[in-house]
């Protein structure tokens, strides 16, 4: 019903009613492909510094886990495509979260 990464958890998306109706919350649980190759999502995640390295999605804290998706897709074909990095944005303050990964971005 809603659809992926919680948009239509913003008020003006046109899915919010919808959403409204049928979610109780949203999480800050996305996903991100990079344009670069491993080593550069390697900057990325090594330079984070309010971002933990984990995959527990239930706790307040901001992780980040590296994906390897060529190694594990099975249905279709995954290579020529940039690195996964997945990301769960946690209560730190959102200005410092944001300052954290422009950082990391221009790193790669």
């Amino acid at each position: 019903r809603g659809r992926p990464g919680g948009a239509g958890a913003r008020p003006g998306d046109p899915g919010h009613a919808i959403w409204k109706r049928d979610f109780k919350g949203a999480c800050g649980l996305f996903s991100i492909e990079l344009a670069t190759d491993q080593a550069g999502a390697d900057r990325f995640v090594d330079g984070l510094t309010l971002f933990g390295i984990g995959a527990s999605w239930g706790g307040f804290e901001s992780l980040v886990m590296p994906c390897n998706l060529p190694a594990a897709r099975t249905a279709t074909d995954w290579s020529g495509r940039g690195p996964i990095i997945r990301l769960h944005a946690g209560l730190e303050d959102a200005a410092d979260l944001i300052a954290d990964l422009e950082a990391a971005l221009e790193r790669v």
